[in-house]
C-alpha cells in the first residue's frame, strides 16, 4: 500500500487533543508529528476536522435469526457499510449456540457468513443458550485458539434464550480462569413473562405493553443478582444495554466495593423516553426494543454514569427490523407482531447514527469532553474486549482506523439518506450538528463525504486477547 498523510487535523484520542499529521504505511500509523514530509504520498487534509480513532460498536446484530424465521433486516454487507458511514470501523457482532448445538458451531457459522460480506473490520461474542459439559469445554479453546474472550448469558425470554443462575455461575468460572468474561442481557425473564401474560389475558396486545410488562425494577433485580453471582466466582461482569436506574445504582454500588461490573447503554436511552409507546396505531413498534425506553428522568443518571465511568460505554445494540411489510417481507418486519405485542420482532436501528448522537448530544452540550467522547466510543470497548493497542488508538503501531469529522456541520437525521435496509430512523428529522467526513480503514480511505470506496470482504477477523481486565 501506498502511504498516506494525513495533515493539520486535530487529534483527539482518550487522553490527548493537539494539532498534528499523521503518516501512515501499509494500513499502520508510522509518524505522529508536524509537518511531516509527503513525498509518493495520498495525501488528506484535515484542516478544521477533528480525527478520532475509528469507532468501535461492541453490541449489534446483523443479518440474526430470531426465531420462527424471523431475521434482522441488515446483512453483514449493508451493515457494515451503514457502521462505516457513521464512523465505525469495527464491530463485535454474536454468534448464537442453538440447543443442542456446539459454541464451536455457532461461531463457525457466523465467520463462514461474515468473512465474504463485512467491509469493517469484526468480532464475535458466544451466546450460550445450553450450558452443559461439553459446551463449557469449549470455552478455554475458543479463547485461546480463536480469539473469543466474550460470552452473553440471558436472564431474560425463558424456553427461547433465558439461561439459569447454575449455568451463568459455572460459565463465569470456566471463562473467567482462562480470561474469558460474561455479558449478561439483566431482566428477570420468569417475572416478566408473567406480567405478559397478564397482559395478554386481559387483551392488552398494542406495542405500549411491551414497555409495560418490562418494569425497570426487574433490570434492577437481575442487575445485582448478577452482579453477586460474580463477585463469588470471582470474574468481570458486563451488562449489555443498561437503560433503568435500578441496573445502574447495582452497578455503582458494586464499584464503590471494587467489585469488576462494567456496563455499557445505548443512544436510544440517553435521548428518548417511554413516551414514545404513546405515539398512535402501530407507530409505537418502531421503539420495542428489550429493554424498553425508560422515563426521562432516567437519562441524568446514564449521563452521569458516563461521565463518572460508572458507566464504561456506549454501543448501539443495532437489531433492525423494517417497519413496514415490504420490500423485505414480514419475517423482517414489526409487522409481524401487529396483532401482538409479544410478537413484534424485538430491537432498533442505530449503528451509523452513534457518533454523531453522542458528539451533538454530549459534547456539544457539555455533558461529556472530546476525550471522554473517544473514550466511549473506541478506547474503552478496545480495552474491554482485547482489541488495544491495535484498535481504539491513535498511536504509532496501531492500525490506522481513522475518522474525519467536522464538528461544525449540521444535518438532519432520516432513513431517507442512511445506508442501512432498515426503512426509519429512532431520530427521523432530529437536527444535529457534527458529521463524519471521511473513514479510513487500516489506511484506505472508505468514505469520503457521500462517496463509498469500500468494498465488501475488506473487513478483518480479529482475534481478541482477554476481556474486562485492563479498564
Amino acid at each position: 500500500m501506498n502511504s498516506v498523510l494525513i495533515q493539520n487535523g486535530r487529534i483527539i484520542t482518550a487522553t490527548d487533543d493537539y494539532v498534528g499529521d499523521i503518516l501512515i504505511r501499509d494500513g499502520v500509523i508510522e509518524t505522529i508529528g508536524r509537518n511531516l514530509p509527503a513525498e509518493n504520498a495520498e495525501i488528506h487534509d484535515a484542516t478544521d476536522l477533528l480525527v478520532f480513532p475509528g469507532g468501535i460498536d461492541a453490541h449489534v446484530h446483523m443479518e440474526t435469526p430470531m426465531g420462527n424465521g424471523v431475521y434482522t433486516c441488515d446483512t453483514f454487507e449493508s451493515g457494515t457499510i451503514s457502521a462505516a458511514f457513521g464512523g465505525t470501523t469495527t464491530i463485535i457482532d454474536f454468534a448464537q449456540q442453538f440447543h443442542d448445538d456446539s459454541p464451536k458451531a455457532a461461531l463457525d457459522r457466523r465467520l463462514a457468513a461474515a468473512a465474504p460480506q463485512c467491509c469493517v473490520d469484526y468480532a464475535f461474542h458466544v451466546i450460550l443458550t445450553d450450558v452443559n459439559p461439553s459446551s463449557l469445554g469449549e470455552l478455554p479453546d475458543l479463547i485461546n485458539n480463536d480469539g473469543v474472550s466474550s460470552f452473553k448469558l440471558y436472564m431474560a425470554y425463558p424456553g427461547v434464550l433465558m439461561v439459569d443462575d447454575a449455568a451463568i455461575f459455572k460459565t463465569m468460572r470456566k471463562a473467567g480462569s482462562h480470561g474469558g468474561m460474561a455479558l449478561l442481557h439483566a431482566e428477570n425473564g420468569l417475572v416478566i413473562q408473567a406480567l405478559i401474560e397478564e397482559a395478554l389475558e386481559e387483551g392488552n396486545t398494542s406495542p405500549k405493553f411491551h414497555q409495560m410488562t418490562r418494569p425497570s425494577l426487574m433490570e434492577g433485580e437481575a442487575a445485582h443478582r448478577v452482579i453477586r453471582i460474580a463477585e463469588l466466582a470471582e470474574v468481570p461482569v458486563y451488562i449489555v444495554h443498561l437503560s433503568a436506574e435500578e441496573a445502574l445504582a447495582a452497578v455503582v454500588e458494586a464499584r464503590d466495593r471494587g467489585i469488576h461490573a462494567f456496563a455499557e447503554t445505548c443512544p436510544h436511552y440517553l435521548f428518548l423516553d417511554h413516551s414514545e409507546y404513546d405515539r398512535p396505531d402501530f407507530e409505537a413498534a418502531k421503539y420495542v426494543m428489550t429493554p424498553p425506553l425508560r422515563d426521562h428522568h432516567c437519562q441524568h443518571a446514564l449521563w452521569r454514569g458516563l461521565r463518572f465511568d460508572d458507566l464504561q460505554l456506549v454501543a448501539t445494540d443495532h437489531c433492525p427490523f423494517c417497519f413496514n411489510e415490504n420490500p423485505l417481507g414480514i419475517l423482517k418486519s414489526k409487522q409481524y407482531g401487529r396483532e401482538n405485542f409479544n410478537k413484534i420482532p424485538n430491537g432498533a436501528p442505530g449503528v451509523e447514527l452513534r457518533l454523531t448522537l453522542l458528539y451533538d448530544g454530549g459534547v456539544r452540550t457539555g455533558r461529556i469532553n472530546l476525550n471522554r467522547f473517544v473514550q466511549l466510543t473506541a478506547t474503552a470497548p478496545a480495552k474491554m474486549f482485547g482489541l488495544f493497542p491495535r484498535k481504539g488508538a491513535i498511536a504509532p503501531g496501531s492500525d490506522a482506523d481513522l475518522v474525519l469529522f467536522d464538528p461544525n456541520a449540521t444535518h438532519r437525521i432520516s432513513a431517507s439518506n442512511h445506508h442501512s435496509l432498515v426503512d426509519y430512523s429512532l431520530f427521523e428529522g432530529r437536527e444535529v450538528t457534527g458529521k463524519v467526513q471521511k473513514v479510513f480503514l487500516r489506511g484506505r480511505c472508505i468514505v469520503d463525504g457521500e462517496q463509498w470506496l469500500g468494498k465488501p470482504g475488506m473487513g478483518e477477523y480479529l482475534p481478541r486477547k482477554a476481556s474486562g481486565r485492563v479498564l
